[in-house]
């Protein structure tokens, strides 16, 4: 999945999350966390592979349960310390979301070997047969097909939905800019 289609997938789920729980749209710093969560696992692995060669590929530290699951933990225990619980939810639902955005195409085509990365590094990591070189490499290299194009359509929804919503996380990264539209009651 490409940056964008892990950030829609992340703004989906939390707003679903939110809703369904809560009754509420998604607000500030709590939305800024989802998005760094939604990116994270990438910056992680995709420089120290495709860059510095530290890592096997591009899916592999970042990108397993189990690095996930002791991050989580951690920022969880830090969270309490500092009252930001929503955030840390945010960001694990990012964060997850990524893990399983990039396993839902292999896993849908039947090919599990590629799933394989979420068990990195009790699991051997995955021989990719794909192009060297950095993010733009690998961008020029982008195919156009059904899977692109899905993803594409989901940002599209989900960029919707965020301006609806009233961009909520803008006012935290823009000095000056008033995301206070009125948030809505939750139900009794």
């Amino acid at each position: 999945m490409w940056p964008w289609g892990h950030a829609a997938v992340g703004y989906l789920l939390y707003t679903a999350y939110r809703r369904s729980r809560f009754d509420l749209r998604p607000h500030g710093v709590p939305v800024v966390a989802l998005a760094a969560g939604t990116q994270l696992p990438d910056l992680i692995d995709k420089p120290l592979a495709w860059q510095f060669a530290v890592l096997p590929n591009g899916r592999s530290f970042g990108h397993s349960l189990l690095v996930a699951a002791a991050l989580l933990v951690v920022l969880w225990a830090v969270a309490e310390r500092l009252d930001a619980h929503e955030s840390a939810v945010a960001f694990g639902i990012g964060y997850v979301g990524h893990l399983f955005g990039d396993a839902l195409y292999p896993a849908l085509a039947g090919d599990f070997y590629y799933v394989g990365f979420l068990g990195w590094p009790l699991i051997p990591a995955i021989e990719y047969n794909l192009a060297t070189g950095g993010f733009l490499d690998h961008l020029f290299a982008l195919d156009l097909g059904p899977l692109a194009v899905f993803e594409l359509g989901l940002t599209v929804v989900a960029v919707g939905l965020w301006y609806r919503h009233g961009m909520p996380g803008l006012g935290v990264v823009v000095p000056g800019y008033d995301e206070s539209i009125p948030e809505e009651q939750p139900k009794s």
